[in-house]
């Protein structure tokens, strides 16, 4: 099957790091639970790491993390796709800080899989793409106010 009949949105990652004195509290996964649930993306891995003090990455079981109870938590144990490779946690683990743990996300942007089918049945092929950190955004309209005021 050519790549121009497979249904398949774009496919992203994010590395989410805690700070050394704080952990997940699993306030977020109601939130991804809905992002799932409502058809926008799906996740396809799930990992959490730790970079020790000596450099090294470890992963995290998720049954070890204490997420205060979440049952919503539940359904993304064992989420993998055996894409994430120990080259990704280590990736991972060289952007975050010593004594930090990291959550690494691997999902698919199921709400753009029509779009870019359609992309590919007529040929095109994606050549650049990018994301702008919200705080560079809230950064630049701050700017704009203050040169406006």
């Amino acid at each position: 099957m050519s790549d121009e009949h497979v249904e398949l949105g774009p496919i992203d990652y994010l590395v989410v790091e805690w700070p050394a004195d704080r952990q997940p509290t699993g306030e977020a996964f109601p939130l991804l639970v809905d992002l799932v649930d409502r058809g926008l993306i799906r996740v396809l891995d799930l990992a959490f790491v730790h970079k020790e003090k000596d450099g090294s990455t470890v992963g995290i079981n998720i049954g070890d993390l204490d997420l205060d109870g979440n049952p919503e938590f539940a359904v993304f144990e064992g989420a993998s796709s055996g894409l994430l490779s120990e080259h990704d946690y280590n990736e991972a683990g060289g952007a975050i800080e010593p004594g930090c743990s990291a959550a690494i996300l691997l999902f698919e942007n199921t709400w753009a899989a029509p779009f870019a089918s359609a992309l590919r049945r007529s040929g095109a092929q994606l050549v650049a793409n990018g994301r702008i950190p919200v705080n560079a955004i809230i950064a630049a309209l701050d700017e704009l106010e203050s040169a406006e005021a």
